[in-house]
């Protein structure tokens, strides 16, 4: 690290920074240190884009150096060729952000943008996702069902017919594995194929997948007042203009206004008033799971803003995978599942379900018994410091966000290495309330922001909590290995999917908290935009599979399909363990809980 600082030092006698305390620069500063140029230069369209910084054109001045260290080494390259081939780098990261070079007066002269950038690079990705050997030969082995509803799909691709249709299918009914088909299909003719999904962690497991607030621009918050801002020359909406087909996994869990968003937005760019333009359109999802999340409300709540409800349900080609891949290797566990999902399970007098006894983690006392199931999902955690495929492969599932926190905490102490605490920065909106709500802001904990006290580890897990660059790998739900951290930015690799392995810097960034937490006051925190993730809720983990899956009930579930996402994240009935706290000292039944499901949710989804 002697290049670092000796780096670093030049670069303050030489702009004058010995004592400044901008963070930004220092930000800049630090990831400057590990002399990874491509990746500094995705961390300064980050700061740009969300950081907001005072002077962007000198703060590129001050780092043009090390943003250019891989353009130096090119033979024949001059001065201002290693300048221009910066900027245009800049822009190409800013145009898959939809961002534009031009709008942060870099430099006193506009920006010719290359030809990729011209395209925009989420464009550009998009048309050039190259499609293995692998994937190509996906539809050979499709079972009897998923060969029926792919060639369905396709038929309808190929002629040029529209088609909207809704795959359903259990856990392990093989939707992913159908869609992957489909989209190596389209995409190998030369097609483009959009893969989304409502949420991020789903979208990691798509090839080109991305969440539909993401692809479509979609505020996190849509409304009846909502009005598409994809303007119609520009590269993304000629990229949707263009698509054969589109997937949309996980619609159980949008709520009906965004599907509403997405007929809105298809008819406006194709100018037309048919039912999705015309296109074909793949939803896909399983009602047994999570609905749509509605802060405090009801089941009457949760139902309304289903796209049961939505009149474009009806219009829907219904299309079902009820074989599921797991029958062949644990039968029981198969027919177990179901049960809980379609809320037939036998209930006893208290109304509660009986959990096998081999699933159980016996409750002794609360530190004893989360010891016991921590030693079971991630033993010898500390000999598995370098073993990313092993902490990707497993996750402890609980009910409540706070909850989730307190497991974090206890596992980041047990991880080897020493932690660091970083304090966020909490300010109300409204100026004039900052000395009185401070400290309760600091106490507040909403899913969508990251911790107040945020304590990583190097090589520990860590859980992304917005989009910032969907393109290359970096949404809402992506999980990263923290590799390093300094005060102002986190090293960081992706861990799966497309962009598996790559390296990211991640800087503080402001996250204003969401009306729909309905929290007593507005506010804004500044904060590495991360959670830990050895432990995450039931809600965030739908749409993964995994080798092993610990859950702790130290509440019961509380909301339709929680229990049945969580069982059914496992690949076995041998690779889960539950841990259920009794509901009183008085009361030590830790073998039975609540199984949420309503009726009026599945006689609807019935095909």
């Amino acid at each position: 690290m002697k290049y670092a600082a000796t780096h670093i030092e030049n670069l303050q006698k030489k702009k004058g920074l010995l004592h400044c305390d901008n963070s930004l620069i220092e930000c800049m500063l630090e990831a400057a240190c590990y002399q990874m140029p491509y990746s500094l230069i995705r961390l300064f369209a980050t700061i740009l884009v969300y950081c907001s910084p005072d002077n962007p054109g000198e703060l590129r001045e001050q780092f043009e150096d090390s943003m250019s260290e891989d353009f130096k080494i090119l033979a024949n390259i001059t001065a201002k060729d290693i300048h221009l081939a910066v900027l245009n780098h800049i822009n190409d990261i800013l145009h898959s952000m939809g961002r534009d070079i031009n709008e942060f007066n870099l430099v006193s002269e506009n920006i010719t943008s290359s030809k990729m950038a011209n395209e925009a690079k989420e464009a550009y990705f998009e048309r050039n996702i190259i499609v293995g050997n692998e994937d190509l030969l996906l539809h050979r082995k499709l079972n009897i069902e998923q060969k029926i509803a792919y060639d369905i799909i396709l038929q309808r691709v190929f002629v040029n017919e529209s088609g909207a249709f809704f795959i359903d299918g259990p856990g392990g009914s093989g939707k992913t594995f159908l869609y992957c088909a489909l989209l190596a299909t389209v995409r190998s003719k030369g097609f483009v194929a959009l893969a989304t999904t409502t949420s991020g962690v789903a979208a990691s497991i798509l090839p080109g997948g991305r969440t539909v607030h993401s692809r479509f621009k979609f505020p996190i918050n849509i409304d009846e007042k909502f009005s598409c801002n994809i303007r119609k020359k520009s590269s993304l909406a000629s990229l949707i203009h263009d698509a054969k087909l589109i997937v949309w996994d996980e619609v159980s869990m949008a709520k009906k206004n965004m599907i509403e968003a997405l007929d809105s937005l298809l008819k406006d760019i194709m100018n037309t008033n048919v039912l999705f333009s015309g296109k074909v359109v793949v939803f896909g999802g399983d009602f047994r799971q999570t609905l749509p999340v509605v802060r405090s409300g009801k089941k009457e709540d949760f139902i309304r803003e289903s796209i049961l409800n939505f009149e474009i349900w009806n219009k829907l080609e219904k299309l079902q995978l009820s074989e599921n891949m797991r029958t062949k290797i644990d039968p029981s566990f198969c027919e177990y599942l179901m049960r809980i999902g379609n809320g037939k399970e036998k209930t006893n007098m208290d109304n509660k379900i009986e959990i096998p006894k081999s699933f159980i983690v016996p409750y002794i006392t609360e530190k004893e018994s989360l010891d016991l199931l921590f030693n079971i999902i991630y033993p010898n955690l500390h000999m598995s410091l370098h073993n990313s495929s092993f902490l990707t492969s497993r996750v402890i599932l609980i009910t409540k966000n706070d909850f989730v926190d307190e497991i974090n905490d206890r596992l980041i102490a047990q991880f080897p290495k020493e932690a660091k605490t970083f304090i966020a920065i909490d300010e109300t909106v409204e100026p004039n309330d900052q000395s009185q709500f401070e400290g309760f802001l600091h106490s507040l904990n909403p899913a969508g922001l990251p911790p107040y006290k945020l304590i990583l580890k190097e090589n520990c897990p860590v859980m992304l909590l917005r989009n910032l660059n969907p393109c290359e790998g970096l949404c809402n739900g992506t999980r990263l290995i923290c590799c390093d951290f300094k005060s102002r930015v986190i090293s960081a690799k992706i861990l799966s999917g497309d962009f598996k392995d790559t390296h990211v810097f991640i800087p503080r960034i402001s996250l204003l908290s969401s009306d729909d937490e309905k929290l007593p006051i507005p506010f804004k925190r500044t904060q590495f935009p991360v959670r830990l993730c050895f432990a995450m809720t039931i809600n965030k983990a739908q749409g993964q599979t995994l080798n092993y899956v610990g859950i702790y009930l130290r509440e019961p579930v509380f909301s339709h399909g929680q229990l049945y996402v969580a069982l059914s994240r496992a690949k076995s009935s041998s690779c889960i363990k539950i841990l259920i706290r009794p509901p009183t000292v008085d009361n030590d039944d830790d073998h039975s809980t609540y199984n949420i499901v309503y009726d009026e949710i599945i006689q609807k989804a019935l095909l």
